[in-house]
C-alpha cells in the first residue's frame, strides 16, 4: 500500500543500511569457512606452482650453461646434453602448469558458486522493507561482479601469492647461488615495489568503492526503467530516463577513470624501478666481466633470473592492490549479511498437528514497521473461520497490506498474537506455515517460464490433469490450449502473448492449485 510505503521511507534515515569499512584481513576470513572441502585441491594448486616454479629455474640454469659451453665456443657437441634436458624440463614445466592451473579454475569457480548460493539464499530470507531500501539493481551487482571480488581475495589471491612467493624465493635463491654480492646489491632496491604499492593502496581502494556503487546505480536505473517501459513511454519519459542513466554513468565515468590513471600510474612507477635495477645488474655485470670474475653466461643467467624475478615480486605488490580494491566488494556483501531475518523458525518444532482446518484469529495486534513513527496496526482484532470470506477494508495506509504479512510471518507483531487453528503461527516451521496459508499479491507474480510451471509452481511436483483442473476453475484453460504450444508456450511478466487479466488467472490458477486451508487475496 502506498502509505504504508510512506511509513517505511519516514524512518529510513535512522535505520539505514550502512556499508561497514573493514580492514581486508576481516574480510578474508570472514569467507575463508567457505572454502572448506577446496582446500586440500588448494594445496594440490600449491605443489604444482612450487614444481612449475622449480622448473623454471633450471631452465635459466640450463641456458647458462648452453652460453658459455656451446654458443660462446660454438661446439654443436656440447649442445645437445642441456638442450634435451632443457627440453625435458619445459615439457614437465608445462604439464604441472596446466594441470596446476586447471584445478586453480575448478576451485575458484566452485568457490564463487558457494558464495553467491549462500548470498541469494540469506537474501531470499529478508524482510520485505529491506528490499524498499535497496535498488534491485544494486543487489544485481553485488550478487555479481561483488562476489567475483571476494574470489579474487580469498581464492585466486591466495594463490597467486603463493605462486608469485615460490617463484620469488627461488629466483632470489639462484641468483645468490651464483653471484652472492650482485645479487645484494640488486635486491636493496625491492622494497620500492613495496613503498609503491602502500602509497596508491588506499586510493584504489576509495575508487573501487565508488566504481562498485556506481556500477550498481547503472544496473537499478537500466533494470527499473525496462521494468516500467509502459510508463516510460506512456508518459514520455525517454528524456528523463537517459538524464537518470547519464547521472549514475557519470559517476561510474569518473570513478573507472581515476581507478585507469591511479593503477597506470602504479605500472609505469614500478617500469621505472624495474629499469633501474636491470641497469644496475647490467653495469654490475660488465664490470665483473671485465675483471674475470663473472662469464658472459653466468651474467645472462643472473639477468634472466632478476627477468623473472621481478614479475612475481611487482604481482606481490600488484595483488595487494587487487585485494585492497577486492575488499571494497567484501564490504557491500557484508552489509547484505549482516541484516538479520525478521522471523527466524521456532527453536523447538513441536510433532506436527496435520493439515489444520483455516481458523485463523488476530487477537489484540500491533504492529510498527522497523524505522517508522507511527503504528501501520493497532489493537486491531478478527476471526474467521473454515468457509467464511472475510473482507477487510479501508484507506491507503490503513494496514490492509501488513495484515497479509503478520498472517504468512514476513513480520511477527510487537504485541499479540496471529493464531491458525488455536496454535501461534510463530509456533510453525516457516516452511510449513506457508504451505498452509496462499498468498495472492496484488500485482501479478509471473516466472519466466511455460505456462504450465507458473501454474505448478504453487504445488510443485502436481499432475498434468489436475494443473488443468486448477486453469479451468480459473477461468484460463480456453485462452491457454488456444497459444501456439499451449500448457507448454513461454511466457515472462511482459509477455505481449498475455493481457494483464489472463496472466493473473494463471496466478488464481497457481493459488488455486496449492489448495490450502486459508487463502489470503
Amino acid at each position: 500500500m502506498q502509505g504504508e510505503r510512506e511509513e517505511l521511507e519516514e524512518g529510513d534515515e535512522e535505520y539505514e543500511y550502512d556499508t561497514p569499512t573493514i580492514p581486508a584481513r576481516v574480510a578474508f576470513r570472514r569467507f575463508w569457512p567457505l572454502t572448506r572441502g577446496l582446500r586440500k585441491w588448494l594445496l594440490v594448486v600449491w605443489v604444482c606452482t612450487i614444481l612449475a616454479a622449480l622448473a623454471e629455474t633450471e631452465a635459466i640454469l640450463l641456458f647458462g650453461d648452453l652460453t658459455d659451453n656451446a654458443l660462446r665456443e660454438g661446439s654443436l657437441a656440447a649442445f645437445w646434453a642441456p638442450a634435451v634436458k632443457w627440453l625435458g624440463v619445459a615439457v614437465v614445466g608445462a604439464i604441472v602448469a596446466y594441470a596446476g592451473n586447471s584445478l586453480a579454475a575448478w576451485a575458484t569457480e566452485r568457490f564463487v558458486m558457494r558464495l553467491r548460493e549462500r548470498v541469494f539464499d540469506h537474501v531470499q530470507q529478508l524482510p520485505p522493507h529491506f528490499f524498499q531500501r535497496h535498488r534491485q539493481g544494486d543487489l544485481l551487482s553485488r550478487l555479481t561482479s561483488d562476489v567475483e571480488a571476494i574470489e579474487t581475495m580469498v581464492v585466486s589471491g591466495l594463490v597467486g601469492a603463493a605462486s608469485a612467493a615460490f617463484s620469488a624465493i627461488f629466483y632470489a635463491a639462484a641468483a645468490f647461488w651464483l653471484r652472492w654480492d650482485l645479487a645484494a646489491a640488486t635486491f636493496v632496491l625491492a622494497p620500492l615495489f613495496w613503498l609503491a604499492a602502500r602509497r596508491f593502496s588506499g586510493s584504489i581502494k576509495d575508487v573501487s568503492r565508488e566504481g562498485r556503487v556506481a556500477d550498481g546505480a547503472i544496473t537499478s536505473v537500466v533494470e527499473e526503467s525496462l521494468g516500467n517501459i509502459v510508463l516510460t513511454q506512456a508518459y514520455d519519459r525517454r528524456d528523463a530516463e537517459r538524464r537518470r542513466l547519464g547521472e549514475e554513468a557519470n559517476a561510474w565515468f569518473r570513478a573507472s577513470v581515476r581507478s585507469t590513471r591511479l593503477n597506470e600510474a602504479y605500472e609505469q612507477l614500478v617500469t621505472v624501478i624495474e629499469t633501474v635495477c636491470v641497469l644496475a645488474v647490467i653495469g654490475i655485470g660488465a664490470w665483473e666481466i671485465s675483471t674475470g670474475r663473472m662469464t658472459l653466461g653466468q651474467l645472462l643467467a643472473f639477468a634472466a633470473f632478476l627477468g623473472y624475478l621481478y614479475p612475481p615480486v611487482r604481482g606481490l605488490a600488484q595483488l595487494g592492490l587487487t585485494i585492497t580494491a577486492a575488499t571494497a566488494g567484501a564490504e557491500r556483501l557484508i552489509e547484505i549479511l549482516d541484516v538479520r531475518p525478521s522471523v527466524t523458525d521456532p527453536r523447538r518444532v513441536a510433532d506436527p498437528p496435520g493439515r489444520p482446518d483455516g481458523t485463523v484469529e488476530v487477537r489484540d495486534v500491533s504492529f510498527r514497521y522497523p524505522g517508522a513513527d507511527r503504528q501501520a496496526l493497532e489493537g486491531l482484532s478478527f476471526s474467521v473461520h473454515p468457509g467464511e470470506l472475510v473482507i477487510i477494508t479501508g484507506p491507503s495506509g490503513a494496514g490492509k497490506s501488513t495484515v497479509s504479512k503478520l498472517l504468512l510471518r514476513f513480520y511477527d507483531p510487537d504485541a499479540g498474537e496471529v493464531l491458525l487453528d488455536g496454535v501461534p503461527v510463530r509456533d510453525f516451521p516457516l516452511a510449513r506455515l506457508r504451505e498452509y496459508l496462499t498468498l495472492l499479491p496484488q500485482e501479478t507474480l509471473v516466472l519466466h517460464d511455460t505456462v504450465r510451471a507458473n501454474i505448478a509452481c504453487g504445488r510443485p511436483g502436481a499432475s498434468d490433469q489436475a494443473i488443468e483442473e486448477a486453469a479451468r476453475a480459473a477461468d484460463a484453460h480456453d485462452f491457454v490450449v488456444r497459444l501456439p504450444e499451449g500448457y507448454d508456450t513461454k511466457i515472462d511478466p511482459g509477455s505481449a502473448r498475455l493481457s494483464g487479466g489472463q496472466l493473473q488467472r494463471l496466478a488464481i490458477a497457481r493459488a488455486i492449485l496449492r489448495d490450502a486451508p486459508v487463502l489470503v487475496l
